[in-house]
């Protein structure tokens, strides 16, 4: 049987949508289409689709791409399901917000789906999810420590990460809590609880080290049924090292999925 091509419209042009992008216009995702670019600057002729409005995007797709940071899954979101187009969100820390996240999985008829970006082991913890809650998760996620400053932070919080020599914890809390802080530094820690239903269950701890070559991330969960542990080390993306290189390609792998391509670990 042939299957009609997603017709894909990006949402972002950065250090993720850049990537995306560049592949689905090779057509190295064999079933998908880039129909247009969604970003609020002008991108005049660099791009290899047109620059479009959302609602542009909306008429001219049926798959919206979000590589744009948890604003745009805020603000759009439930218009880009409500429309009928199905939404992949890669910033899943927006997913804090568990009443936004209510109202996306409500809302239809688009479906939402979410990539794992920067992280594995997602799908097993959803399997042991489905045996019973998982008693205790922690993830422990360590960065260059100019990658985890923020706006909200005081003078002596920057002064001590920028003159660190050795590890020093940045914040410590629950997957509610630490994406909210570091929205464009923790995805993971909502990806995480998104795997295993609780938000609050999900202890977050955030570590700057200077000597971070690689961005890492433990993952640790324990319950009845068994314990499990997870660990990665990511380059961090040289466009923007708040991100690790691997999170575009996350996304390629879950617009595949999407596009009907065979032989997917699913």
């Amino acid at each position: 049987m042939n299957h009609r091509p997603r017709k894909v419209a990006l949402i972002g042009w950065g250090a993720i949508g850049r990537v995306v992008g560049g592949a689905l216009a090779a057509g190295e995702v064999p079933g998908a289409d880039l129909a247009g670019i969604v970003d609020n600057r002008p991108l005049g002729d660099a791009v290899p689709a047109p620059q479009l409005t959302v609602e542009q995007a909306l008429a001219a797709c049926d798959l919206v791409v979000e590589a744009a940071g948890q604003g745009v899954v805020r603000e759009w979101g439930e218009a880009v399901l409500a429309s009928g187009t199905d939404l992949l969100v890669a910033s899943t820390g927006a997913l804090t917000d568990e009443d936004l996240a209510k109202r996306l999985l409500a809302t239809g008829p688009g479906r939402v789906y979410f990539t794992g970006g920067a992280v594995g082991g997602l799908d097993l913890l959803q399997a042991v999810r489905a045996m019973g809650p998982l008693g205790e998760v922690t993830l422990t996620t360590t960065k260059l420590p100019a990658t985890l400053e923020q706006p909200w932070m005081d003078e002596e919080t920057l002064a001590r990460l920028r003159t660190a020599t050795a590890p020093v914890e940045v914040m410590s809390g629950t997957a509610r809590d630490v994406p909210a802080r570091f929205p464009r530094s923790t995805n993971v820690a909502a990806s995480v609880a998104l795997a295993t239903g609780d938000l609050d269950a999900v202890r977050v701890r955030v570590v700057a080290d200077p000597a971070a070559a690689h961005t890492s991330h433990v993952i640790e969960a324990s319950g009845p049924h068994g314990s499990y542990r997870f660990e990665v080390r990511h380059l961090p993306d040289a466009a923007n090292p708040a991100t690790s290189q691997v999170v575009p390609y996350a996304v390629l792998r879950s617009l595949a999925t999407l596009a009907g391509r065979r032989g997917q670990i699913l």
